[in-house]
């Protein structure tokens, strides 16, 4: 009796990327729904988030350099600085000779705190963007959609869709140095003659940002490519998170405005 043919043995390994990590960095953008297919099946490469996330910080650590070096952005700076210490000043009720210490050590500490701000700050959105978000896209594809992948395919579509961070910061270096607006970012904020960024209203204006809408689009696409889900229903979960703590921190910029103007 002929015996059947035996069946070559199958690899559990991941295929290796065809595309190339310059190819994803940009496909991303135009064809996401590509990119994360093929991270889906591919093997895990932290490169994926890693360099988006490198790209960010450059380009967030250069746009600090040209924003110091412009003597009118460091004048507006220094005029919301030293609004906010008169602030401070006036609620604690102080002598002429202590407020006027306590301004200057107020402007002196001020300025050091924005050099650190502006050096910690691109580090700190670039690498806790793609975690933040490649948990939250874990949680949802991999344990309410019961989507097989791990947590750094998560993280890996969240760090790749930071391309479009990477985008956002250019254009807001731009933006900052073509209006001379310290606070000027491709959104509602524009329309703000005079942005403050302790008003809460302000603060509202500047979430309705176009570049964020964008992310959060190209999240909800790789979401539902992990979880094999439609898009309504993955941009449904992604814009309704990202929807509810945006809302509850205004609000607490809301709550917290009405304690501190007692």
């Amino acid at each position: 009796m002929d015996q059947p043919p035996a069946l070559e043995p199958q690899s559990a390994t991941p295929p290796l990327a065809s595309m190339s990590l310059a190819a994803r960095l940009a496909n991303v953008i135009a064809a996401p729904g590509d990119v994360f297919d093929e991270v889906k099946s591919a093997r895990a490469s932290m490169a994926n988030w890693l360099v988006p996330a490198t790209l960010f910080i450059a380009i967030g650590w250069i746009g600090a350099v040209l924003v110091f070096s412009q003597p009118a952005l460091q004048h507006q700076m220094n005029d919301v600085a030293e609004k906010n210490i008169e602030k401070q000043i006036q609620k604690q009720h102080l002598t002429k000779e202590q407020a006027e210490q306590a301004r200057q050590k107020g402007v002196q500490f001020a300025g050091i705190f924005s050099k650190v701000g502006a050096v910690a700050a691109p580090v700190f959105a670039g690498i806790l963007t793609p975690i933040w978000w490649g948990l939250i896209l874990w949680l949802v594809g991999a344990k309410i959609f019961k989507g097989n992948f791990l947590f750094l395919k998560g993280v890996e579509v969240a760090g790749l869709a930071n391309m479009v961070g990477v985008l956002g910061a250019v254009l807001k270096i731009l933006l900052v140095l073509v209006t001379g607006n310290l606070f000027a970012t491709p959104s509602l904020a524009l329309l703000a003659k005079d942005f403050d960024p302790q008003n809460p209203v302000h603060g509202l204006l500047a979430v309705v940002n176009v570049m964020t809408f964008w992310y959060l689009w190209v999240a909800a696409i790789g979401l539902g490519r992990l979880g094999s889900v439609s898009f309504v229903k993955a941009a449904a979960w992604v814009f309704g998170i990202w929807a509810s703590y945006t809302g509850l921190m205004v609000a607490m910029g809301f709550a917290l405005q009405a304690v501190f103007a007692k």
